[in-house]
């Protein structure tokens, strides 16, 4: 027998996904936000969406610097990353205040990555779409990297590592182990 999901609630049917970080900065501000709602948008040009809340001031560095790296974390960093959660970057400094290490991007992006992250994707504006109370920005692939431990053959090697995936609210779980389908 199924059950009433409050309409409110429906996205978490369709998304327990991978938590990424959202690094963005506009002159001497940065802030990291924890974000499970992202997609991969085009793969000529390379372009991804992340999605937002209109209050969150990541949003506001992102609509003002026009640039945002997504930061792939490892499950080791959980705590970090649920501190990166938990306070505003309007009143802190998250990196300061979750121990993370802002590293200079590697193309003409001024926004730091987090290093202790096992992939980075740095992404240039190229559009925003008001969906409801966020913002889904828009952005090409300018460069992107990842550990050579965990990305091989082109694929994120579960056996490897753990990646952090929410459930919703304060509910994480990791990756197990990917299999592969037979034909």
């Amino acid at each position: 027998m199924k059950k009433m999901v409050d309409e409110s609630k429906a996205s978490r049917l369709v998304n327990c996904g991978m938590i990424i970080l959202v690094t963005a900065a506009y002159k001497d501000k940065s802030t990291i936000t924890p974000c499970a709602w992202y997609l991969p948008l085009s793969k000529k040009p390379p372009s991804v969406g992340v999605a937002l809340a209109k209050s969150h001031f990541s949003s506001e560095l992102i609509k003002k610097s026009q640039e945002f790296i997504i930061n792939i974390p490892h499950w080791s960093l959980l705590e970090k990353v649920i501190v990166c959660g938990s306070v505003s970057g309007r009143q802190v400094d998250k990196f300061k205040e979750a121990h993370l290490t802002p590293q200079k991007a590697h193309s003409l992006v001024k926004t730091p990555k987090v290093d202790e992250c096992v992939g980075n994707i740095e992404c240039s504006l190229w559009d925003i779409k008001e969906v409801g109370d966020h913002y889904l920005f828009l952005g090409e692939v300018i460069y992107a990297e990842a550990e050579e431990d965990f990305f091989i053959n082109d694929m994120w090697d579960t056996q490897r590592g753990d990646f952090i995936f929410h459930l919703g609210s304060r509910f994480f779980f990791k990756s197990s182990p990917s299999i592969e389908a037979r034909k």
